[in-house]
């Protein structure tokens, strides 16, 4: 079943978060993820939310926890996690 990791994304330091942000789409296509949503305009139906939303699609949640988990992207963490703060989930999908 399709999983879909999905980041709610605040960034605090724009340069620096440039750097992570490039390397993520290699990464997760190596691993079979492809990126459905890379920032972009957003408009707020209800509710605040953050500046950023990130969505790929992995083939199952395991590949997905599998691709957090990897030592490729484990390299490149805490870039992202001095440059924005950020939640992160695993979903399934139908």
């Amino acid at each position: 079943m399709t999983a879909y990791l999905i980041a709610r994304i605040e960034v605090t330091d724009p340069e620096d978060y440039a750097t992570y942000a490039a390397q993520t789409v290699a990464l997760a296509e190596k691993a079979g993820g492809r990126f459905l949503v890379k920032g972009g305009p957003q408009s707020f139906v209800e509710g605040e939310g953050p500046g950023r939303h990130v969505v790929i699609a992995f083939p199952d949640a395991e590949t997905a926890r599998a691709w957090y988990d990897s030592p490729d992207y484990q390299a490149i963490l805490p870039i992202a996690l001095r440059a924005s703060t950020r939640d992160i989930v695993i979903v399934e999908g139908i």
